[in-house]
């Protein structure tokens, strides 16, 4: 019986000896949210039980609506024909790495989109008047974990000062 005993401690402890670190993975958001900077939005996060050292790419995304408006010398909008709004969708892109701990903890930031083919005449600046993001969300694409930040951030009327901007 004692060599039985003897055989089997030596076995079990051949096999906790010899047994690679087994690493539990569970990609998931611990915390999400999302707050407005002049005319962008920033997206942060914080992604936990990414395993270590592990090289993970985000994506923000988001629906806007930003709406630009031609301002003359004079400080005014001179023409209900100065001004286009425009919608679409917005996305920012990274690589973070999960270091030793397996979490992430980053942001990105989202732009409004881009003015197209509207421009002023001559002797007027383009100013965006007013911006707003919705369905905003942060994707891990790596593992396919998306979650989506509540709310409508909406910058208001930029330019108050600016008669028929908003």
């Amino acid at each position: 019986m004692k060599r039985l005993f003897a055989l089997l401690s030596a076995s079990l402890l051949a096999l906790f000896a010899f047994a690679t670190t087994a690493q539990a993975v569970s990609p998931h958001f611990v915390s999400a949210s999302a707050q407005l900077s002049g005319t962008n939005l920033v997206v942060n996060f914080k992604e936990a039980g990414l395993g270590t050292n592990q090289q993970i790419t985000y994506v923000a995304g988001a629906d806007s609506t930003v709406t630009y408006v031609c301002v003359n010398r004079g400080g005014s909008n001179p023409s209900a024909s100065n001004k286009t709004t425009i919608s679409g969708p917005v996305s920012a892109t990274g690589l973070f790495s999960s270091g030793k701990n397996g979490q992430v903890t980053a942001s990105l930031t989202l732009n409004p989109p881009g003015s197209g083919g509207f421009s002023c005449p001559s002797g007027q600046s383009l100013q965006i008047a007013q911006v707003s993001y919705a369905n905003v969300t942060i994707s891990d694409t790596t593992n396919g974990v998306t979650e989506p930040i509540a709310g409508t951030f909406d910058t208001g009327c930029l330019l108050p000062n600016v008669r028929g901007a908003c």
